[in-house]
């Protein structure tokens, strides 16, 4: 144990996981209460896409500015700032009296999202040096990080249906209160690991216009298509400001995001990999959340109950298995495998029918998901911040939520494009038995082929999520041989290859 490690360390993990859980369920607990906001509120159905789109186009756009704040203004006071700020703007949001209000809130949640979110990685990153606590703690937050989204669905189901559709944003003030007050006395932060250069505006122009552009070209993707004359002037735009954004952060004194960061292999092996498993992960929420409602029929509350043991898996497999192994076993080694039980769960869910039951498909289905993906994205976020310079702590971390972040906007839209064409194929097919099958039940099975096929194309995601990590990352064990140069030097932790 290092002797200069915060004594506070351990309480400092609880009320930062208590901020990463507000953060990562909200990009989902808003889902099941839109209805009821709509039917109060009276927005239309293209107003209702925005109550999600405002807070991811925020969210994405503005998280390497957020990590670069932490980096130059103290983790520990970003992170508090962040907190109030997503508390303020919760409670805006559920006291809105119109549907501008609603969505200038859940834009502010992004934006104060965006600032916290990094902040509580680096503050995390800091304080737990240690290779076996630093295990045990990414374990804890990957399991947090990886099962808020599931958690979301839950909790989303649970106010709507006992109390109503402002508690889905009046609860972010009590975790917000519970984190601040808790981060207040255990949260510390030295200022001697902060970045001491200007910030980057160019930089900060580039990255967040052009992250905003590609988020929100896949938005519109998912409504307009793919070739929509928007939709591709939106992929173009985007692809013109992150190649400037690139070629501008090659030549400044003081980079937004310095590619050192990028360059090192086994961080570019951990942002690839796992933006593609977060687009099976959303894709995978999505369809799984439609089956149980409009073909088994189950309640908001319901569903959100039934994804449980999904919830389940990531703890086992990010507390009981990653963690136990990562001082043992290269990185590579688990999360290629646990990507690929996590596809193993996927093509389970692809076998399901109208008449399949949650026992026999869903189940083992989510349960596989949950074990591989817990397993894999401890490690991953392990590694992407492992032998980072502490100036460069806030940054890397945000690229870690930013990978998150575009996978999960391309999940989203690339799927239920692929879902919504193969429901349309199914149909136009078998039209002659629609009258055979009865209406409803022709009507559920070509969805169910829909999601099916959105199932085995997440899959696809999964199995390359895997090769990305096996063939790129080289770190060893945390607290084994790790790989310097082509040669092996025993006993070196991980995050000494790097720098």
């Amino acid at each position: 144990m290092n002797p200069k490690a915060d004594p506070g360390r351990w309480k400092a993990l609880v009320f930062i996981c208590v901020a990463q859980l507000m953060v990562v369920l909200d990009a989902t607990v808003v889902n099941i209460a839109l209805p009821s906001a709509q039917r109060d509120l009276g927005f239309s159905d293209g107003d209702r896409q925005w109550v999600i789109t405002a807070y991811t186009l925020a969210f994405g756009g503005l998280l390497l500015f957020g990590g670069r704040v932490a980096d130059l203004w103290g983790r520990r006071r970003t992170f508090l700032v962040g907190l109030i700020g997503f508390a303020g703007a919760s409670a805006l949001g559920g006291a809105a009296v119109t549907t501008g209000m609603l969505l200038g809130a859940r834009a502010l949640q992004g934006v104060f999202g965006a600032l916290l979110a990094p902040a509580a990685l680096s503050l995390l990153t800091l304080a737990f040096t240690d290779a076996k606590e630093r295990a045990k703690a990414f374990g804890v937050y990957g399991a947090i990080a990886g099962a808020g989204a599931a958690v979301g669905l839950l909790l989303g189901g649970v106010l709507t249906e006992y109390l109503n559709w402002r508690w889905v944003l009046y609860v972010n003030i009590l975790f917000a209160v519970v984190a601040a007050a808790g981060a207040w006395r255990f949260v510390h932060d030295s200022a001697q690991d902060r970045n001491r250069s200007r910030l980057d505006i160019p930089g900060v122009l580039l990255a967040s216009t052009g992250l905003v552009a590609l988020v929100y070209g896949f938005t519109r993707a998912e409504s307009d298509g793919w070739g929509a004359g928007l939709t591709v002037a939106l992929f173009c735009v985007s692809v013109v400001l992150l190649a400037a954004f690139i070629f501008v952060e090659s030549k400044a004194k003081a980079p937004l995001l310095p590619l050192r960061v990028l360059a090192d292999r086994n961080r570019g092996g951990v942002y690839l990999s796992l933006g593609m498993a977060v687009i099976a992960m959303f894709g995978g929420f999505l369809f799984i959340t439609y089956y149980l409602q409009l073909v088994m029929g189950y309640s908001a509350l319901r569903s959100g109950l039934a994804f449980l043991p999904m919830v389940a898996g990531m703890v086992i497999g990010s507390t009981q298995i990653s963690a136990r192994l990562a001082l043992r076993v290269p990185p590579r080694l688990l999360m290629g495998p646990g990507f690929l039980v996590a596809a193993l769960g996927l093509v389970i869910l692809a076998q399901m029918k109208t008449d399949s039951s949650y026992a026999t498909v869903v189940l083992p289905g989510l349960v596989l998901m949950g074990l591989g993906l817990g397993t894999a994205f401890m490690l991953a976020t392990n590694l992407a911040t492992t032998g980072i310079e502490p100036r460069d702590a806030g940054v890397a971390s945000a690229m870690i939520n930013t990978s998150q972040q575009v996978g999960g906007s391309i999940g989203t839209a690339l799927l239920n494009t692929l879902a919504a064409s193969a429901t349309a194929t199914w149909a136009a097919t078998y039209a002659a038995s629609a009258q055979v099958l009865g209406q409803r039940e022709f009507t559920n099975q070509a969805a169910v082929h829909g999601f099916s096929t959105a199932f085995w194309w997440g899959a696809g995601a999964l199995i390359i999520a895997a090769a990305a990590a096996v063939t790129l990352i080289n770190a060893g064990p945390e607290g084994g041989s790790t790989p310097i140069g082509g040669e092996t030097v025993e006993g070196a932790p991980a995050r000494a290859l790097t720098h």
